[in-house]
């Protein structure tokens, strides 16, 4: 059963459009990441949810009631901002507890639930500090309390580690992964950050210039991209991107120097299908789907090794031809002479095809 429903829905900002004609299906229970550039509707998106913009057009439903009408504090969701918006003249247990105190509910009741969330989120000895005495780590969980101290159905968060440092921040995205294991809510998380959503998501809702891309889990995404935005997006370093057209039955042209590449009929029965002759294509390739050679091979193209960047677990191959360069991950031990001629072998079933004027895969 849906918890979230999206219908067509629209949001402008005078003439610019922020979001356009979202639909979306959101399961009781789902952690649900919203991934994007700046700008590209995302956090629109997550605000039209929680009340706090209303959509021009289309209908949002929560718990399968119609609620854009409602104001946000009938809607039933726990917020967290970027920006933690906390009191700063209360400590933290008054600003934990301040939603349930703005509800009339009880002293005894107030007290208890402030302390099961303080204990989930093991914030038990800095109760009774104010913000500016708590960490940025201990503000992220205060913020994260007071959400969830009123039992949300839907809990909302904005990008809320994009203030941490690296080492608050992947222990902060552990910790809100185990808290929506421990308490079942529907999450929708906002993030800039790729690796987060890959880390964290169980689908992730990929977004561009106010439109949903691609809705699907995260592993899915990855190697199944829809179109170049999105295989673009994800991936560190980034999907490589080569001009390329079909030449005879079985290899590509490739927009390096006109180099040619063999592929399987797989391929080559899939670019048939929906293009003719030598219209132009991408080929796509993700730096771990290539494997280095030493020596000439027919399924792989020959490139000049430009820069080797040992990072630890994995090597950063930089190879070139002329003015194209692809990067190739390998293992540690893999080191290649900068100079050197290498072949560049694709996995061929790993590869993409994307139409260059649609910008849409096809294979």
């Amino acid at each position: 059963m849906s918890m979230i429903r999206l219908v067509n829905m629209t949001k402008r900002f005078g003439k610019t459009v922020a979001v356009k004609n979202a639909d979306l299906e959101i399961e009781k229970g789902e952690f649900v990441v919203f991934l994007g550039p700046s700008g590209c509707g995302k956090t629109t998106t997550l605000r039209c949810i929680a009340g706090l913009e209303n959509p021009e057009e289309g209908e949002i439903y929560i718990d399968n009631e119609l609620v854009n009408d409602l104001p946000t504090l009938e809607r039933d969701v726990g917020f967290v901002f970027q920006h933690y918006a906390l009191f700063p003249h209360m400590n933290a247990y008054q600003n934990i507890s301040f939603p349930l105190r703005a509800m009339k509910h009880k002293k005894s009741y107030i007290e208890r639930e402030v302390m099961k969330v303080a204990e989930l989120l093991r914030i038990e000895k800095i109760l009774q500090l104010k913000p500016s005495h708590l960490s940025g780590g201990d503000l992220q969980s205060v913020a994260l309390a007071r959400a969830l101290v009123i039992k949300p159905k839907v809990f909302l968060l904005d990008e809320p580690l994009s203030t941490l440092d690296a080492e608050f921040r992947e222990e902060a995205r552990t910790m809100i992964k185990k808290i929506h294991i421990e308490i079942g809510a529907t999450t929708i998380y906002v993030t800039h950050d790729q690796m987060e959503a890959m880390a964290i998501a169980d689908r992730i809702v990929t977004m561009n210039l106010g439109e949903i891309q691609q809705i699907d889990a995260p592993e899915y995404v990855y190697h199944n991209p829809v179109n170049i935005f999105v295989a673009n997006f994800l991936g560190s370093p980034g999907m490589n991107f080569i001009d390329c057209s079909l030449e005879g039955d079985n290899t590509l042209k490739l927009g390096l120097d006109g180099k040619i590449l063999q592929i399987n009929e797989k391929i080559v029965k899939k670019i048939k299908a929906v293009r003719e002759g030598k219209a132009l294509l991408m080929m796509g390739i993700r730096p771990e789907d290539i494997k280095l050679s030493f020596k000439k091979d027919v399924y792989g193209f020959d490139m000049e090794v430009t820069i080797v960047e040992e990072i630890g677990p994995e090597n950063i191959i930089n190879l070139r031809s002329g003015d194209h360069v692809v990067k190739v991950l390998t293992d540690p031990d893999t080191l290649p002479e900068t100079g050197e001629t290498v072949w560049a072998v694709p996995d061929q079933d790993k590869i993409r095809i994307f139409d260059q004027q649609t910008q849409k895969e096809i294979l």
